[in-house]
């Protein structure tokens, strides 16, 4: 049975599902975590930790209409220049409340666009956080680079800085898409930049491209995957466009009626799929790629990889911090989340108060629930005995909720005494299937397609 069978077998085609890089998922969080089991937390952080530091910049020259991430447009650096002081401020704050010797095993800057920036800027903010907590020994600092918003000077700056990893945006190189998803990035103003990248001494290079876009065909996707390829990007993440205008106002920009139906998305997904395998990518998760040696490979084969709100990850701290407007945490004892308002983050710490507005604590089902969804995103299988083993719980009641779940999906999924296992052919499944494992009421939250 193909997998187009299943999921018309199942009535899959139109389910609208999590994209879990958290569990409880970001609808659920609530008002009762705020500034002070914020503070509370990194108080917690024992001395000497390696932690991750995630920077945020909402800030973007134009807003790609495509896009739900929390930005708002600007034509002057003023306004970049007042939040860049919020954030030092909060920077300062942080460095207050965090125990000594900590140190930074992963520093990410996103957005937004964090080239934004001015030189002057980046060297202040990069000489903030190196004031706060030093890289670590084999840290990883990486930045979130606009092609069409980036010169020798930011880059310079930022090699400078530490920038061992650089992420670009991509999405999709054809022309009469890039004008109506509002990004218009031609495949030569991305080649000369990546080579500019690495002619600083920046060697690793990430790279988004979407399936799922207005106007998109298997031919046009092949060519965008084609030009992608010929810039060797060390890891690639193959989005599925998130279509949700209820909470991105300006994707009703696009033309809905251009979009690809279910069925046309998963042909585009396995197109550039086949196309990155046949490239000597390794296949990692749901929608990442990577080539051999890279960090997400590694730690795949060594069962180290992990999910967060960047996607997949080989970090394995137990805390990462987020600094800025709508910048989550994710802490051993939960989940914060600071004023997504940039108005409401600046009033918070202008009075010297963290901006967390929202938040969840793990109760000890949201860990067991939560490991399980992880395990079954990252690797495809959930194994009995570390479950048994780490949160108490009896091997035959793990089997018996495994087979509860399995009955949802007739002769799709194993299990064994030894776990739950998701067959290669019905991978593309996954996120439903983690979602039998989600112990919160998705329906009133509208997700996005799960194919």
């Amino acid at each position: 049975m193909d997998i187009k069978t299943q999921l018309s077998r199942h009535g899959l085609f139109d389910a609208k599902v999590p994209r879990y890089t958290s569990y409880p998922t970001s609808p659920h969080f609530s008002d009762v975590t705020g500034p002070a089991a914020h503070a509370d937390w990194i108080a917690a952080i024992p001395p000497g930790a390696a932690i991750s530091l995630y920077i945020h910049v909402p800030f973007c020259r134009h807003l790609c209409w495509f896009c739900a991430c929390r930005t708002q447009g600007t034509q002057s650096t003023a306004p970049v220049a007042a939040y860049l002081q919020t954030l030092l401020s909060e920077l300062r704050m942080l460095k207050a409340h965090l125990p000594e010797g900590v140190a930074l095993s992963r520093l990410h800057w996103g957005g937004g666009t964090p080239t934004l920036l001015t030189p002057a800027m980046m060297e202040t903010l990069a000489g903030a956080i190196a004031d706060v907590a030093p890289l670590a020994p084999h840290a990883e600092f990486s930045v979130e680079i606009d092609p069409n918003e980036v010169d020798d000077a930011r880059l310079s700056v930022l090699s400078a800085a530490g920038m061992n990893r650089a992420s670009i945006g991509v999405q999709d190189f054809d022309p009469q898409i890039q004008k109506c998803i509002g990004r218009e990035q031609s495949y030569e103003v991305t080649r000369d930049v990546v080579a500019a990248i690495r002619d600083h001494g920046v060697y690793s290079l990430n790279a988004d491209i979407l399936y799922g876009l207005p106007h998109q065909t298997p031919g046009k996707i092949t060519q965008s995957v084609q030009k992608l390829l010929s810039l060797s990007p060390d890891r690639v993440a193959l989005y599925g466009y998130a279509h949700v205008p209820w909470m991105a106002r300006r994707q009703s920009l696009l033309p809905a009626d251009t979009l690809p139906a279910p069925e046309q998305r998963l042909a585009l997904f396995e197109v550039a799929r086949q196309m990155f395998q046949w490239d000597g990518y390794a296949e990692i998760g749901i929608d990442h790629f990577a080539l051999a040696g890279d960090g997400l490979e590694i730690a795949q084969k060594a069962g180290l990889l992990r999910r967060n709100f960047q996607g997949y990850t080989d970090d394995t701290s137990d805390v990462l911090i987020g600094v800025g407007a709508s910048s989550i945490s994710r802490f051993p004892q939960g989940y914060t989340q600071n004023n997504a308002a940039t108005s409401g983050y600046t009033a918070a710490i202008r009075n010297s108060v963290f901006s967390t507005v929202r938040g969840h604590a793990f109760t000890h089902e949201d860990r067991l629930h939560g490991r399980i969804i992880e395990a079954l995103m990252c690797d495809f299988e959930v194994r009995t005995g570390e479950l048994s083993a780490h949160f108490d719980v009896a091997p035959t009641a793990l089997t018996a909720m495994f087979n509860e779940v399995a009955a949802q999906f007739p002769d799709l999924l194993r299990v064994t005494t030894d776990g739950l296992f998701i067959p290669q052919p019905v991978r593309p499944l996954t996120r439903m299937i983690a979602r039998a494992f989600d112990r919160y009421d998705t329906a009133p939250a509208r997700h996005s397609s799960a194919i």
